[in-house]
């Protein structure tokens, strides 16, 4: 159960969680650029690396309840430790293996371990911050994974061109194994099953989340999907618009990082606008400025235009930062919580799988700028849903106390 907001301190999960997080998050960082060159070189077409970069996505995607179920049967301690084994092993298996369908399996099981570790922390730090300090806590948790996302490319870039796009798997598998090694050590031993794990399937229990939230799964999780929708179409937006107004792949990358700069810089601040006047404060303009922001893409013809729109999306996406996982955490139930985070996650990638594939597929029938603009339309919808259906998380559970299992 949370801790009083007296006795909790943020500062109290910097070497248990963020420590880690930041670890964990470069070792990806570095890892995710190299997945489709170190495809091409085992000899797949393009289009099957760009399958294989995919494969990520959808292990996170399909492991998502299992790692619900794996916390709560082994706790998040173990659980994360049981996460590590896919990074650990790959790049052992990339020594002896040169086929690219083993490769493959490989970057689905980094979904799969990426899945656990991020439901893993999630359910920790709910368990432990309270409500009022709850959005700075996660938003935290959020901006360290942007820091890592920053900065585990440009590791992982260098030290792959200096030494083999085989190197960046090693780092991958090292950081991981110290960021486990690191909150092994730390994490208390306190995490043990609920006592709700042993009185129904895995299947029951699942089955008995959704249909006991489903209203909630159908108003925040939907806004949740658009969220993702609009993070994920945004990735794909800015290069894709990019190449198609005749920038260079530099050009490119510099107003890409110039879009997650603004994020790491507006995380915190985003944290302390959710726990002092809501989740919607900080939700709403995360949809409306980086729907607002895609919509302005195919307006823009240069690369001054194109960073501004980026720019108008990273400030939206700056405001968010966080703003899933603390919505996740604020509907979950005390019994079940882990359960009920297994299918939000779940929920969330849904949106993650689908801002690709969305402007992909209404490229062929739109045009890739009215592609672009259409997925803004999303967040239009996402923000409607968030204003209008969905009660204030701060103020509802303010009022109403969390009901305490036993």
């Amino acid at each position: 159960m949370a801790q009083a907001e007296g006795t909790f301190r943020i500062r109290s999960l910097g070497l248990s969680v963020y420590l880690p997080t930041v670890l964990f998050a470069v070792g990806q960082g570095a890892a995710i650029p190299v997945i489709p060159l170190f495809a091409r070189d085992l000899g797949a077409s393009v289009a099957l690396a760009a399958t294989i970069v995919s494969l990520r996505g959808w292990g996170t995607m399909v492991f998502d309840l299992p790692a619900g179920a794996l916390i709560a049967r082994f706790g998040e301690r173990r659980s994360m430790m049981i996460g590590t084994l896919a990074l650990t092993i790959t790049p052992f298996v990339t020594l002896v293996s040169r086929s690219p369908l083993v490769f493959g399996a490989l970057v689905f099981m980094m979904g799969c371990s990426f899945s656990i570790w991020q439901l893993a922390r999630l359910s920790y730090v709910t368990e432990r911050a309270p409500l009022e300090l709850r959005g700075r806590a996660l938003s935290l948790l959020g901006g360290t994974n942007r820091v890592g996302n920053l900065i585990g490319p440009l590791v992982g870039g260098v030290v792959a061109e200096a030494y083999g796009l085989q190197t960046a798997f090693w780092i991958q598998a090292l950081l991981a194994a110290a960021a486990s090694g690191v909150m092994y050590a730390l994490v208390r031993s306190d995490d043990t099953p609920g006592g709700d794990v042993a009185h129904a399937g895995i299947y029951g229990r699942f089955a008995a989340v959704v249909v006991g939230h489903r209203h909630t799964f159908l108003t925040a999780g939907l806004a949740t999907v658009a969220i993702q929708v609009l993070r994920r179409s945004r990735e794909a937006a800015i290069p894709l618009w990019g190449d198609a107004i005749g920038l260079s792949p530099s050009q490119i990358g510099f107003i890409l990082s110039g879009s997650i700069l603004i994020e790491v810089i507006l995380f915190y601040p985003a944290g302390i606008v959710m726990d002092r006047w809501g989740r919607k404060w900080t939700g709403v303009p995360c949809l409306v400025f980086m729907a607002l922001g895609l919509m302005l893409f195919p307006l823009t013809h240069s690369m001054t235009g194109l960073m501004l729109a980026g720019m108008v999306t990273g400030l939206g996406n700056g405001f968010g930062a966080g703003i899933a996982m603390t919505l996740g955490a604020d509907f979950s139930p005390p019994v079940g919580r882990n359960e009920f985070l297994g299918v939000w996650r779940l929920v969330g990638d849904v949106g993650t799988a689908a801002g690709p594939m969305l402007i992909g597929g209404l490229t062929g029938v739109l045009g890739l700028g009215a592609a672009i603009a259409a997925s803004g339309g999303v967040g239009v919808l996402g923000a409607v849903v968030l204003v209008f259906f969905v009660a204030e998380p701060l103020h509802r559970r303010r009022a109403m106390p969390e009901p305490r299992p036993g």
